[in-house]
């Protein structure tokens, strides 16, 4: 019987769990692109489950006086994309990841969505493999530094933006697509936001939510800058 891949080996290292059932991580990190018969999009499912309970624990237990209101906004910025292609990165998930050669070589190894995805399918991957209790280290682990370093709970500039709206009885925000370029497996959004009384504002992005984000944030700043 063949052993393990060194790579892989060194991966489970850097990811903080040691696989009994070896195939559960080889389907956490088969992109579709491979034509395989199986890949990890279904795991996905369930790592985006998995993470989302475990991470409202580990809030729960490190913010014990903090509000609903403000563990959710935490909760909502850490188990976003953006996070977990961050930390994705910082364990290089992507030199283990089974691409096409074609999708590889397009960047597929390092483009933000396929590397968020992974890393909730891997989550995934593990309560298969050993049940629930393990997930809790691997992702208290993981995301340690981003935990401990959130010292406010985030923003979410559109959430900001309508609320500065409603406050002033003004109509809620309208965003529009104006712009998609870029490949299929790197695709570059750009959006833009008007709010009444002030001009649109435009912001790309790599997905539709992150451009309307950036763009959200850019006239909150404008308009706290007229304030």
């Amino acid at each position: 019987m063949p052993g393990k891949d060194p790579l892989l080996t060194a991966f489970e290292s850097r990811f903080g769990h040691r696989f009994a059932n070896v195939e559960n991580l080889n389907l956490a990190i088969t992109h579709s692109s491979t034509g395989a018969g199986r890949n990890y999009e279904r795991l996905e499912f369930l790592g985006d489950r998995v993470l989302g309970l475990v991470m409202a624990e580990l809030l729960y237990d490190v913010f014990p006086d903090e509000a609903e209101g403000d563990l959710a906004k935490r909760h909502a910025a850490l188990v976003s994309g953006e996070t977990l292609a961050i930390i994705a990165e910082q364990i290089n998930l992507g030199e283990v990841l089974k691409l096409s050669h074609g999708e590889r070589a397009g960047g597929g190894a390092k483009n933000e969505n396929i590397l968020a995805d992974v890393m909730e399918a891997l989550i995934g991957a593990v309560y298969l493999d050993a049940g629930l209790p393990p997930c809790k280290p691997v992702i208290a682990s993981l995301w340690e530094a981003v935990l401990h370093t959130m010292k406010e709970p985030p923003r979410d500039p559109k959430t900001g933006l309508q609320e500065w709206a409603q406050g002033r009885g003004l109509p809620l925000p309208k965003y529009e697509m104006i712009g998609r370029s870029g490949p299929d497996h790197a695709p570059v959004f750009t959006i833009a936001v008007t709010v009444e009384g002030f001009e649109p504002l435009s912001a790309d992005g790599p997905s539709r939510r992150a451009a309307e984000k950036a763009a959200a944030t850019l006239l909150l700043n404008r308009i706290e800058g007229h304030s």
